[in-house]
């Protein structure tokens, strides 16, 4: 067996197992995109309907990586209530897990210009593990041979401090952490709790450009602290352009287009900074977003967050 085909194989059995005993949800390199999939108080926050979804294809050309869609749609249902809906559907190797959460929020004002949102989620996941996906079936291990059918109810919290320059937020996502399947070596895959930490904040570097820097932190127990940095521009509130470093993982560029008041466009590529980069030409993410507008509340400007 060639060094190259040992590497990759070491790298799928590394996914496999990050799917069948260390469950970690999906990372996003456009997550300020994607607010609403990590924190239930971000619900209703931009004042008026948005839908969003998300493709992200990672590591491509490497056989069996992550691959994740999400949908969510957000309302304010009155002054001080938003209502939201977050599905997300992620693959890796054999696995396959849905989310479907709906999100609560409640707002209350802290000043004339900051508000202060809690937000509650609730739930369930579909875990699916088919072996047959693969070629692992063949090897005549039995742990290879039971396929996993499960459902996990899905409980979450979180709180978002924000105004219209600048933002953070705590969340849980989900409280549980039952083992899901308990067979073959008395565990298969457990979930995991989840922290994440938000924020961003939005400066006026002319009249025509707009600067934000924005952070996400993720920590998992019994898996390494995950940090991203990012740093966007906005240029006459059309364009979007920007870079982001994952801690000790990737590098990538951002890019988004406001093809209309309503509608943006986004797209980011990561480099991989790890071994895996010799096995994979990278990972690619692309975002549309809709805002939903009356024409009694037209939009000033297109919102960074």
């Amino acid at each position: 067996m060639n060094v190259k085909l040992k590497v990759v194989l070491i790298g799928l059995i590394g996914l496999s197992f990050q799917a069948l005993f260390a469950q970690q949800d999906p990372q996003f390199t456009q997550y300020m995109y994607n607010t609403l999939g990590v924190n239930a108080a971000y619900a209703g926050s931009r004042g008026h309907i948005t839908a969003t979804g998300l493709l992200r294809s990672q590591w491509v050309g490497l056989d069996g990586a992550p691959r994740s869609q999400t949908f969510t749609i957000d309302s304010p249902l009155s002054e001080r209530v938003g209502l939201g809906l977050a599905i997300v559907n992620d693959e890796l190797g054999p696995s396959q897990e849905t989310y479907i959460d709906l999100n609560f929020s409640y707002t209350i004002p802290t000043s004339d210009t900051r508000k202060l949102s809690f937000g509650i989620k609730g739930g369930g996941r579909l875990l699916d593990i088919d072996f047959s996906r693969g070629n692992v079936q063949s090897s005549g291990d039995g742990l290879f041979q039971n396929n996993v059918s499960e459902f996990l109810p899905t409980v979450g919290v979180g709180v978002y401090w924000h105004s219209d320059r600048n933002y953070i937020g705590v969340s849980v996502p989900n409280l549980f952490t039952d083992q899901t399947y308990d067979d073959i070596q008395q565990t298969v895959a457990a979930e995991r709790l989840h922290l994440f930490i938000i924020g961003g904040i939005v400066k006026d570097l002319s009249s025509t450009i707009k600067f934000k820097p924005a952070f996400l932190l993720k920590s998992v127990v019994g898996a390494p602290i995950i940090v991203d940095l990012s740093a966007n521009f906005m240029f006459y509130e059309k364009l979007r352009l920007g870079l982001s470093y994952r801690w000790d993982d990737s590098v990538s560029g951002l890019a988004g287009f406001q093809l209309t008041p309503q509608l943006l466009l986004g797209y980011s590529y990561d480099y991989t900074t790890t071994e895996l980069q010799r096995f994979n030409t990278g990972s690619h993410e692309i975002t549309l977003r809709f805002d939903l507008i009356s024409k009694s509340k037209k939009l000033k400007s297109p919102r960074f967050f």
